[in-house]
């Protein structure tokens, strides 16, 4: 029944889409930013306005094509050579041409337009022709400033964002610039011309790319508002292989783990059964998802490995309870004793995934690649419960049979007893090695499973060395060590917003932002300063009020001329505010200096025939340094707490607060979530559980964890963002996976002393968590080779859970249980030899096979 679900599931690939909507996944789905947006753009519609003096993204992202040109050698990009080299590449990318039937679009043709309906491309451009029509009539007074400079028809343009890696003399004279950076901006005003500027910018970033091989001593750093989407899909693209590698590795290494010499009791097959039981089961929650309508995206690489280290340690516990029955045992009976033994344990641990995983799932959590990745996880862990019951259970019992009637684990042929082995040749007879159990002697091992390599060497060895008096203060020193580097990398948490950490690092995202970072990052983006009330411009106080909010933004010079403006209009006319505002609207509408500022002033008509100024704005760039997003962030809050106790009412807006607004606490909430209603239900089972000691230990362990895991994971660069959460998510419920049983073991033990206990926690469940762990950690290693900073990230918050889970299990936890408590009764004495009672069974066989026991009992 599983395999045929499955296969009816996964017919449902033919429906298969992926998610293009990045800021849908990762950014917050109840952003403040948001609802600023759409205030925004029902204020300033962005295809209406016309700014030819700052990027045009201000409000969205829209469509557009952007190029970083520098130097390989940081040459001056304001020189002769690599000015015309600039022109010309700009003369090439208005000239692309995408080929419609019956049409061919230009630049010209989806461009947005400037008020004269040219249009509009940045500044520099019209710097770069200037600075190239001053060299061919040999001027030499002309001059350019950084960051606010003069064109020749007197307008005061911004070039902070267009010249990078800048020099400058006396008074922000330009010595040199580094990098120049170009963007062209694109309409999207219905689906045709959307896919026709989409189109535009493939061939845009091909003629980047073939330009530049023309012109080897240049290098040039193309980027689209399509890009990111691209290059996040691309993840799962260059994993395929990887996947594929580390698929195999799993396959032959749970072969491995489940092999013995023995022939009969070896169970390679079932190694390879619960792969496909775990495969069969993440088939099925990718089929729902695909029917329910939900797209892929690649966050979804986690959750196969969330599957693999769940399933498998399922499985290879069934497989250990296994080996603990008796051989004379009916199959029936072998297989109800091992789902006694080990679902008990499973299904709670399968109920913790579900609550913890159910909760991130929750419209609780405002991310929406969180929500999702949390769900599907939810779904494949439910089906991977049931198919573990059903298809492995059905597995263990075909195997089962096979071991009863003494056929080959592999072959399924009957092994031939010793001395007809003995005829055969050396490799037949190493093939069909096996133990019968007619042939075992009183004084040999009763159990004939403890030659499998990994029973051994802990029955051996390992357990006697862990609990070794010499050896358990260089445990307890080692963990103080692991608690100091957490504590050390707990402390230097911080949140990774920064949208290039999830896409894949041989891309045009990684390159440009690297670029932009290098070069761009001496001034934050720009920021839209919006007033949206009819406040009194003419007001003095109220001017004053406006400039003290803005204080410290490189583009106040803008606001001061135009206040400036204002007062003298007002101060030369003496007019009340009807007069005033007709004035001021004419004024901007004829002076060619202040011209511009009629695109950030909204006017409306009472029914007077009053003129209102309804809302404005204005464009602010703040001075920063290298940690641009974290300044940003900051910047962000401290305009956001401005706004609310100031006596004008503003909103500050830029597309990156999208992502930026609470997402610190939006990220964090599925973790914070998660842990709650995982504490709650190891404090609410505490009173349903036979000891409560097993939930306070399981609760210390994860926590320290967790906080292990947190500390490390800093130190290894990795930040707190939208992957390493649901990572974290998933270590609460693999620490309990390996640890919860281990612990119950222990603590429910009666008698003898807490070592002996120790020991045998170990000799019980420590071959299932050593195959799992071995099986997870391999198939993990191909991960790191990815070159994705999603895959990345992915790996080594996963590789972290498993390394300290492993050493919680085998260092930490057998030492300090060892004396801490609780408490073990001493074991009681024998009963004196002499006085013992002993009965002998002598068993009689008739010829009809009847077993006749006759007991004789003797004092």
């Amino acid at each position: 029944a599983p395999v045929l679900i499955s296969i009816l599931l996964g017919a449902s690939f033919s429906r298969y889409q992926v998610e293009d909507n990045v800021e849908h996944l990762l950014a917050p789905t109840h952003s403040l930013a948001k609802i600023e947006r759409n205030l925004v753009d029902s204020l300033f519609p962005v295809n209406r306005s016309k700014h030819h003096r700052l990027y045009s993204d201000l409000q969205t992202p829209g469509r557009y094509g952007r190029v970083i040109i520098t130097s390989f050698r940081k040459a001056n990009m304001l020189d002769q050579h690599h000015t015309d080299l600039i022109l010309k590449l700009h003369s090439a990318v208005t000239r692309i041409q995408v080929q419609r039937p019956g049409f061919n679009y230009t630049f010209a043709h989806i461009c947005i337009l400037n008020n004269d309906k040219t249009c509009i491309v940045d500044d520099i451009v019209h710097v770069l022709e200037e600075l190239k029509a001053a060299r061919s009539s040999n001027r030499t007074n002309f001059a350019i400033t950084y960051p606010i400079t003069h064109l020749k028809d007197g307008r005061e343009v911004y070039n902070g964002h267009q010249l990078g890696g800048v020099t400058v003399h006396s008074k922000d004279r330009v010595k040199s610039a580094e990098a120049i950076q170009l963007t062209y901006y694109l309409q999207a005003i219905n689906s045709l011309n959307d896919m026709v500027a989409e189109k535009w910018e493939s061939i845009f970033c091909d003629t980047v790319e073939l330009f530049q091989k023309s012109n080897r001593k240049v290098k040039m750093y193309p980027f689209t508002s399509s890009s990111l989407k691209e290059d996040f899909q691309k993840t799962s693209r260059v994993s395929e292989r990887y996947l594929i590698t580390s698929l195999i590795l799993v396959v032959t290494l749970a072969i491995l783990c489940c092999s013995m010499q023995d022939c009969v009791r070896s169970k390679p097959w079932l190694g390879l059964l619960g792969l496909l039981t775990v495969t069969l089961a993440t088939l099925t929650a990718a089929g729902i998802i695909n029917l329910t309508g939900g797209k892929y995206n690649s966050t979804f690489l986690g959750i196969p490995f969330i599957m693999l280290g769940h399933g498998l340690y399922g499985t290879f516990e069934m497989l250990s309870s296994w080996r603990k029955t008796r051989e004379d045992q009916h199959v029936k009976e072998r297989t109800a004793a091992v789902f006694a033994d080990s679902m008990l344990s499973f299904s709670l641990t399968t109920a913790m995934y579900l609550v913890t995983f159910g909760i991130g799932a929750s419209p609780f959590t405002n991310i929406e690649a969180a929500r999702i990745f949390c769900c599907n996880s939810c779904i494949a862990i439910f089906f991977n419960y049931l198919y573990v019951l059903s298809f492995y259970g059905s597995s263990l019992v075909f195997t089962g049979y096979i071991e009863n009637n003494y056929q080959h684990s592999i072959f399924c042929r009957k092994v031939p007893k010793p001395e007809v082995l003995q005829e055969k040749p050396a490799w037949y007879r190493f093939l069909l090695t096996a133990k019968f159990s007619e042939d075992t002697d009183d004084s040999e091992e009763t159990n004939t499973y403890e030659s499998h390599l990994l029973v051994w060497f802990l029955k051996r060895y390992y357990c006697d060395w862990i609990t070794n008096t010499y050896v358990k203060p260089f445990v307890v020193l080692f963990y103080l060590v692991y608690i100091s580097f957490a504590l050390m990398g707990y402390l230097q948490v911080s949140e990774g917003s920064d949208l290039s950490n999830i896409v894949a690092t041989a891309t045009r995202t990684i390159e440009y932002t690297t670029a932009q970072q290098k070069y761009f990052s001496n001034y934050s983006p720009v920021i839209g300063f919006y007033i949206y009330e009819s406040i009194e411009y003419w007001n003095t106080s109220v001017q004053e009020d406006v400039l003290e909010y803005t204080k410290g933004f490189v583009r106040i010079s803008w606001f001061e001329s135009y206040l400036n403006y204002l007062r003298k209009l007002n101060i030369s006319t003496g007019l009340p505010k009807k007069n005033f505002t007709d004035m001021l609207r004419n004024s901007f509408l004829k002076t060619p200096q202040f011209a511009h500022f009629s695109e950030d002033i909204i006017f409306s008509k009472k029914y007077n025939n009053e003129v209102d100024v309804v809302a404005s704005r204005m464009f602010l760039v703040a001075k920063t340094m290298e940690t641009k997003r974290e300044e940003l962030y900051d910047l962000l809050e401290t305009l956001r707490k401005l706004s609310l106790t100031s006596k004008v009412k503003f909103i500050v807006f830029n597309p990156s607060f999208v992502y930026m607004d609470r997402y610190a606490s939006s990220v964090g909430a599925p973790l914070q979530n998660s842990c709650i209603s995982a504490l709650f239900l190891l404090f609410f089972s505490a009173f349903l559980v036979a000891d409560s000691l097993i939930n306070v230990w399981l609760t210390l362990t994860v926590a320290s964890v967790e906080f292990g895991v947190i500390g490390f994971m800093t130190l290894w660069k990795v930040e707190l963002d939208c992957i390493s959460v649901l990572c974290l998510i998933y270590g609460i419920n693999y620490t309990i996976d390996n640890c919860a049983p281990l612990l119950s073991t222990f603590v429910l033990g009666k008698e003898f002393t807490r070592t002996k206990w120790v020991k045998n926690a170990l000799e019980v469940h420590g071959v299932a968590i050593l195959q799992s762990y071995l099986c997870y950690i391999v198939g993990l290693i191909p991960l790191a080779a990815v070159p994705s900073n999603l895959t990345r990230t992915l790996f080594r918050c996963l590789f972290l859970i498993a390394l300290v889970t492993f050493f919680h299990c085998f260092a930490i936890l057998p030492v300090i249980l060892t004396f801490l408590p609780p408490s073990k009764k001493k074991r009681k004495e024998k009963k004196n030899p002499e006085n013992r009672e002993e009965i002998e069974c002598v068993e009689m066989v008739d010829m009809d096979s009847t077993r006749v026991v006759d007991q004789i009992t003797t004092v």
